[in-house]
């Protein structure tokens, strides 16, 4: 019997195709198999049942990087033959498969670097088939070294040998070097040995610029007070935490709370940064005035060998608001910011930053979604080619066409020319690297974000997707959840049909329509954005509302409906609330008014204020009891969490009839004690409850809305 077989999935660039071969060698069976444009193809010849062990296997005992969507198969006439091979990559035809996003060095090659009788001691670039640089060196599909950055690199006989060897577990891993024909470190200023040169300049204090996997670190010993004041200075980033790499989970510990699903996420294949309520201090200026910090483990060989240094701040090599250095040619933009430089001759194809999630009830949420996650598909049906172009803040653009939905690596602000063009590259990109030909692009509705204006400007069929419906839309489609649901958006800004700023929403949505049930009651922005970065402002406006004393000339410019935009965001609510209780008069960084407020409040307070709710939730309800409550701060600002979770649940028991079901998303509810709370009361009041698990709540799952919207609608 001999058949034909077709998987697809991440299935190359994963040590699919040597895992086929062992298994067939295994079974004793003949034939072949290769990589193509589509995924992997061979076709095995053999006793019937021996064969469906074969099929069976190859989804059960699949390499650990692999993910296998399906696998086809089709009874073709025997040919004979003897043995097994692995036959060349087929060129032509649209691409269609899957490329695997970069993963952790693996214990394997963890022991190798380690034991000075290897080959491979202490050598940065030390890889396998199991782990390593992939989607930010790959240049094409099918995966192949040729379409990768390493292809300037050529192999020594001893790697070849590996690489062609079926039981070796190097047996065609694209990357694969060693000392004597795989990139080189250099160390500048000064030359020398480049490791030790560059830990000894961090435990001197030196700001050294590191090459990592998907774009320039800037380094520095998070223990040394002055270098990581230096660092913020020079970086112009004046409170936002920086993350710190350790060596291993006992260095986790000593800093931070771990629990399992920490632990788990911290040692995963995709090494995030994992957000951890703090127990210990390093350099005051690593994580200022908050009760969390940032950790990840080493994810390549190069930062295992850097830790001997001690725990490092790691933090992306650019000016704020700026993307990432990634390109040698333009270290020039480190002048003035990096004192040393430890660089290597391995092209970056695409700058990745990397992921950002959060524990929440025991499992991942992601708050970044990039290295280690991207550019693997998120699964979404669809029967045309699409772009979705995300919003203006945290930025992704996502490319779907059939069953996956592929959303972009974390792309940033769209706030300046840099930025904009990395989400130009990198849509042309995914449209090569997956052979994706958008025929209906969707966007935001505001006509001033860029990411609109580029939709704009494509001479193909647009769909407009509300902001709120998009968040909405991403949560369901994340769950794969089609009916009707009520669909709570809590964010900072959204552009509304009406011409107001939308942001505490309570909606009646699915994939292809929404209705706007309730939402916060609008309020004045005084000095329009200025009240973003300002949040005494939203206080004034606020305690206005409720016919107190506010600030006069704050009170005449909202009054005058001058620059004063009406919104219904919850980001804003909570601004106001963070301002009278003395958190945070501006702001230095999005959002840092609410994560303040969130690490004042008091976690075991329970009692909750209470807001009116008929045609509208009455917002300044909770800011009324806030100001009129004697209690501390902490109890306060737990009490008004408490109620904004009380105000969400009651609206959404008004609308009990139209759906049991509720979404929530939005960049709020990265606020794990509002979510906790919000979740735990409806599902106390009888609610189901949707959640993100596989795109960011906040607006970067926007553009994987947009296309779940889009996909609904070309059908």
């Amino acid at each position: 019997m001999r058949v034909a077989v077709r998987v697809v999935g991440v299935v190359q660039g994963v040590g699919f195709r040597p895992f086929v071969h062992r298994l067939a060698v295994r079974l004793g069976l003949t034939g072949f198999v290769g990589n193509d444009v589509h995924g992997v193809f061979a076709e095995v010849e053999g006793p019937p049942p021996e064969i469906d062990r074969f099929i069976v296997a190859l989804e059960a005992e699949a390499p650990p990087l692999a993910v296998v969507d399906d696998v086809r198969v089709r009874e073709i006439p025997a040919a004979g033959g003897a043995g097994f091979g692995i036959v060349g990559s087929p060129r032509g035809g649209p691409a269609d498969t899957v490329v695997s996003a970069d993963s952790a060095t693996c214990d394997d090659c963890l022991r190798e670097l380690t034991d000075p009788a290897d080959r491979r001691f202490r050598y940065p670039f030390v890889n396998c088939t199991n782990c390593g640089p992939r989607f930010t060196i790959v240049r094409g599909v099918p995966y192949d070294r040729l379409r990768t950055t390493m292809a300037g690199f050529a192999m020594c006989a001893e790697c070849k040998q590996e690489y062609e060897d079926p039981a070796d577990r190097r047996f065609h891993a694209q990357p694969v070097c060693c000392p004597a024909c795989g990139p080189t470190l250099r160390f500048a200023p000064g030359g020398g040995d480049p490791l030790p040169a560059a830990v000894e300049a961090l435990r001197a204090g030196a700001i050294v610029a590191v090459k990592g996997l998907g774009g320039y670190h800037l380094a520095v010993d998070a223990r040394h007070e002055e270098a990581a004041e230096r660092l913020r200075t020079r970086k112009h980033r004046e409170d936002k935490p920086f993350a710190v790499m350790v060596a291993d989970l006992a260095q986790a510990r000593e800093l931070a709370e771990v629990d399992a699903a920490a632990e788990a996420a911290l040692t995963s294949r995709r090494r995030p940064i994992v957000l951890l309520p703090k127990k210990a201090e390093l350099a005051r200026a690593v994580a200022p005035g908050t009760r969390r910090i940032g950790l990840m483990l080493p994810y390549t060989p190069l930062y295992h060998l850097l830790l001997e240094s001690g725990p490092i701040v790691l933090t992306s090599a650019n000016v704020s608001d700026e993307p990432i250095v990634y390109r040698d040619e333009d270290l020039g933009r480190l002048d003035g910011i990096a004192d040393a430089f430890l660089v290597h001759d391995r092209p970056i194809h695409t700058r990745t930053d990397d992921s950002v999630v959060r524990i929440v009830r025991g499992r991942e949420q992601l708050q970044r979604r990039s290295r280690g996650y991207a550019p693997e598909p998120v699964r979404l049906e669809t029967r045309k080619h699409l772009l979705g172009c995300g919003a203006e803040l945290k930025n992704t653009f996502c490319l779907a066409k059939g069953r996956h939905a592929f959303v972009s690596h974390h792309i940033g602000d769209l706030e300046n020319y840099e930025t904009f063009k990395a989400f130009t590259e990198g849509i042309e990109h995914f449209k090569h690297l997956f052979a994706v030909d958008p025929v209906l692009i969707a966007h935001d509705l505001h006509p001033e974000y860029l990411s609109t204006k580029y939709a704009l400007d494509q001479d193909v069929d647009l769909l407009g997707v509300q902001h709120h419906h998009a968040h909405i839309a991403a949560c369901l489609a994340d769950n794969d959840h089609h009916e009707p649901v009520l669909g709570v958006a809590f964010d900072g800004t959204g552009f509304g049909p009406d011409g107001t700023i939308w942001g505490g929403e309570v909606l009646l949505a699915d994939l292809t329509s929404y209705d706007r049930l309730t939402h916060l009651r609008r309020v004045a922005m005084p000095g329009g954005a200025l009240a973003i970065r300002q949040p005494w402002r939203m206080a004034a406006s606020y305690v206005d509302e409720l016919g107190r004393p506010a600030r006069e000339d704050m009170v005449k410019l909202k009054r005058s409906g001058l620059n004063s935009p009406l919104t219904s965001s919850a980001g804003r609510l909570f601004d106001a609330a963070a301002a009278l209780l003395g958190v945070r008069d501006t702001i230095t960084y999005e959002g840092q008014a609410a994560i303040e407020l969130e690490q004042l409040a008091d976690p075991a307070e329970r009692s909750a204020y209470r807001a009116r709710i008929d045609d509208e939730i009455h917002g300044e309800d909770l800011i009324a009891a806030l100001l009129d409550d004697p209690s501390g701060r902490p109890i306060r600002a737990a009490r008004f969490h408490n109620g904004v979770a009380d105000a969400i649940v009651r609206a959404c028991g008004r609308f009990r009839d139209h759906s049991t079901t509720v979404a929530l998303s939005g960049g709020v509810f990265q606020n794990v004690l509002l979510l906790d709370r919000t979740v735990e009361a409806l599902e106390r009041a009888g609610f189901a409850v949707l959640t993100h698990r596989r795109v960011p709540t906040n607006d970067g799952g926007i553009s994987f809305g947009q296309v779940a919207v889009a996909s609904r609608t070309t059908r």
